[in-house]
C-alpha cells in the first residue's frame, strides 16, 4: 500500500512539475522552445507574379521553397529574427521539425485565391484543435509558433497567430492574432518583413498581454 501512495505521489508531482501555464509565458527563467511558421493555413490573396524575381509561384513551389526558406531565416538570421529578444529570454530553444513536418503533411495545397475575405478565417478555437492534434516530436514544456494566416498583396500585410502551447498536454496557453505590414525587395523579403515586424511588436506588447 505505501509503494501505491508513494507512487501515485510520485506520479502527481510528475504532472505538477510538467504543467504549464499562462504566467509561464511572461517569466523570463522558465524555458520556451521555438517551434516555427506553421502555413497550413496559409491563403495568399493576390497575384504572387507580380514579383519579377520569382515570375508564377506555384502551391507546390511555396510548401517546398518558400515555406522551409522563411523557417530557415530564424536559424540563420538570428540577430534580425531575435525570438529571444521578443519574449524577454537570454535564449530558446529551436526545434523547428515540428512546423517542418506539420507544413510538409500538405498533400495538395491549394494557398491562393481572389477573395478578400480569406484574409480572417481563422479562429481561436480553430486554433487550439490544430494545437490538439499537433505532432511535437517528445518536446516538452513551452512552445512558441506562429500560425500564418493568409498574405494579402492589396493590402500589403500578413495575419498570424503568435501562439504559445503546452507541449505536454498540448493545448494553447496564449494565442494572438497580429496583422504585420510587409516590404523589401523580392517575394521572399517582401513576406519575411511581416514576421520581424512580428517579433518587434511581441516584444513592444508582450508585458500587455498578462
Amino acid at each position: 500500500m505505501k509503494k501505491l501512495i508513494l507512487s501515485a505521489i510520485a506520479v502527481a508531482f510528475c504532472a505538477l512539475t510538467w504543467a504549464q501555464s499562462k504566467e509561464d509565458i511572461f517569466n523570463s527563467g522558465t524555458d520556451v522552445t521555438w517551434l516555427g511558421l506553421d502555413f497550413t493555413q496559409l491563403k495568399f490573396i493576390g497575384d504572387a507574379a507580380q514579383w519579377k524575381d520569382v515570375g508564377e509561384i506555384s502551391d507546390a513551389n511555396m510548401r517546398d521553397k518558400y515555406f522551409p526558406g522563411w523557417n530557415e531565416l530564424f536559424v540563420k538570421e538570428q540577430k534580425r529574427y531575435d525570438v529571444a529578444k521578443a519574449i524577454n529570454r537570454s535564449e530558446v530553444k529551436y526545434a523547428l521539425s515540428v512546423t517542418e513536418k506539420a507544413n510538409n503533411s500538405i498533400k495538395k495545397p491549394n494557398f491562393f485565391t481572389d477573395d478578400p475575405n480569406a484574409y480572417s478565417h481563422v479562429t481561436e478555437q480553430q486554433i487550439d484543435g490544430l494545437v490538439k492534434k499537433y505532432d511535437f516530436q517528445g518536446n516538452k514544456g513551452i512552445g512558441m509558433l506562429f500560425f500564418v494566416e493568409s498574405m494579402s498583396k492589396g493590402k500589403e500585410e500578413a495575419a498570424m497567430w503568435v501562439t504559445f502551447v503546452d507541449m505536454n498536454k498540448k493545448t494553447v496557453l496564449f494565442t494572438k492574432r497580429l496583422t504585420e505590414k510587409s516590404g523589401g525587395f523580392g517575394f521572399r523579403n517582401y513576406w519575411a518583413k511581416t514576421f520581424n515586424n512580428a517579433l518587434k511588436d511581441i516584444d513592444k506588447d508582450l508585458k500587455k498581454w498578462k
